[in-house]
């Protein structure tokens, strides 16, 4: 869709509304097909079905077939089955009828309870296989466990890591990856719980050699603290474990800025720049610090363009107009050749199997789970996600040109994770559900009906809480990052054309 972008305000807008549709298309799918789980095992153990609705509110259509009221709600969020024989929540689902019903067995609850989690999990079965026929898109960082790039002053590079290291082990877990879901760098580095990090790594020439790197030895600034309001911490997370490491990635022009010396020179988006003066490239941060170390200087860029590389002559300089001494904390200005990376990178179709996805978005979960309850973890509520930041997760995923392939993938995650975080034993959860039923079975009577709505109103309140708290860390990372400078300041840049630079500096003289 990048296509309508060419059509100025409209193609834009127009774009905006169609990856916000396909965002909420695919996010109510995956809904939907959970709670088709409970409708049809409901209606399979023959449970009374009241209501089945897409989306919440106010009905904008509704129709009774065989007693069953199906609708469309006004709010598009998912949907809902109301079955007044499990637990009822009227105030969820909309009032229900209140006429006597006859019981139901707890093995009939507990079927209902864990249809919706199962179809989840077959749902997320079918992305699997979608993405093993189609492939599914990885950048080099997803490929190698070499190092990239080591941040100036960072603990990695005070305990000894340098680039071109090739991570073997982090705490004594093998890695296969830098970034990744499970068994990367990264992870190990987030999830890590002790005092120090160790790291196996292997140099060439040099063999396997091991550093302990300590994750607070990050220097001191002289800066003072920017002056916040209070009620900003309910918007920030707080700031995970993070040593300084990058994983080897040849930088990929994302966009050239107008007039600025990439520009001139005839750098393209999509360009891999793979060397400079003849010195290899392992990241975007490399080329940055090559210019920093040679001001002034013309430098030679090996680029890879349609599958060619070509050579082009650049020559860095600082911004026309900037704001660099007023954002940046070394308050210096510096050259620059105009370009704003592609985070991700050149990205390869690679085939993953179907049991390859689901495995691992299985032993994510259980790792993440496991750390959240860690009392020696960094790692908190804080940091998950709700409703706004997977839909806001999706958009961008769908903005990209493999998309689709992504969008794919990131479904296998997203139902593992439903699935398996519904099974959790938390009333209002079908885990709770199922437990009540267990329990329910042991002591051969249902749970009182006053005592269960008071538990499951309790809980339901505990659940919307934990949304809205992470909703309000959700929206704060729409503000929280992108400026990259100093107290709150926005770094601003501008370039001039040679006959405007030419005018300006007449007009100087």
């Amino acid at each position: 869709m990048a296509w309508l972008s060419s059509l100025g305000t409209f193609g834009e807008i127009l774009r905006f509304i169609i990856l916000i549709l396909e965002v909420i298309l695919v996010f109510n799918l995956m809904i939907v097909v959970h709670e088709w789980g409970h409708f049809l095992a409901a209606r399979w153990r023959g449970l009374k079905v009241e209501k089945f609705y897409i989306w919440f509110g106010k009905p904008l259509w509704k129709k009774t077939i065989n007693g069953v009221e199906y609708g469309i709600g006004s709010i598009p969020a998912g949907g809902f089955v109301a079955l007044p024989q499990m637990a009822p929540m009227g105030g969820l689902e909309g009032e229900t009828s209140t006429e006597p019903l006859p019981p139901i067995t707890p093995l009939d609850k507990a079927i209902v309870a864990f249809a919706g989690p199962l179809f989840s999990f077959l749902l997320a079965c079918v992305f699997a296989v979608a993405v093993w026929l189609v492939g599914k898109p990885q950048s080099e960082a997803h490929t190698t466990t070499i190092v990239g790039y080591v941040a100036k002053g960072s603990p990695a590079e005070k305990a000894g890591i340098l680039p071109g290291d090739k991570v073997l082990e982090v705490d004594g877990q093998q890695v296969k990856r830098f970034e990744g879901l499970v068994d990367s760098v990264r992870w190990g580095v987030v999830a890590s719980e002790g005092d120090r990090i160790e790291f196996e790594v292997e140099r060439p020439g040099k063999g396997v050699l091991k550093f302990e790197v300590d994750p607070k030895a990050w220097p001191k600034t002289d800066e003072k603290p920017v002056p916040t309001f209070w009620w900003s911490s309910i918007f920030k997370r707080p700031e995970l474990r993070d040593v300084g490491l990058q994983g080897q990635m040849t930088p990929m022009v994302g966009s050239v800025a107008k007039n600025s010396p990439a520009d001139e020179a005839g750098i393209k988006t999509d360009d891999l720049i793979l060397r400079v003066d003849g010195r290899q490239l392992r990241s975007m941060g490399d080329l940055g610090d090559y210019i920093r170390e040679n001001p002034g200087k013309t430098i030679a860029l090996d680029i890879e363009r349609a599958g060619k590389v070509i050579q082009i002559p650049v020559l860095p300089r600082v911004p026309d107009e900037n704001n660099l001494k007023e954002v940046m904390e070394d308050h210096q200005e510096y050259p620059m050749i105009g370009v704003a990376w592609d985070v991700e990178g050149k990205r390869t179709p690679i085939i993953v199997t179907p049991w390859e996805q689901i495995s691992d978005a299985v032993r994510h979960m259980g790792n993440l789970v496991t750390k959240l309850f860690s009392p020696k973890s960094d790692l908190s509520p804080a940091h998950m996600s709700g409703p706004v930041g997977v839909g806001r997760l999706y958009y961008k995923l769908f903005q990209h040109p493999d998309g689709w392939r992504l969008v794919l993938w990131f479904s296998v995650v997203f139902n593992i994770n439903l699935a398996i975080l519904n099974m959790m034993p938390f009333p209002v959860l079908d885990g709770g559900h199922i437990t009540m039923a267990i329990a329910e079975a042991i002591r051969r009577k249902p749970p009182q009906g006053k005592v269960l709505e008071y538990v499951q109103t309790a809980c339901a309140l505990m659940l919307f809480g934990f949304i809205i708290f992470v909703t309000l860390k959700d929206t704060g990372d729409f503000f929280g990052g992108g400026g990259g400078g100093k107290e709150g300041k926005t770094l601003k840049i501008q370039w001039l054309s040679k006959e405007q630079r030419a005018a300006k500096a007449t007009a100087g003289a």
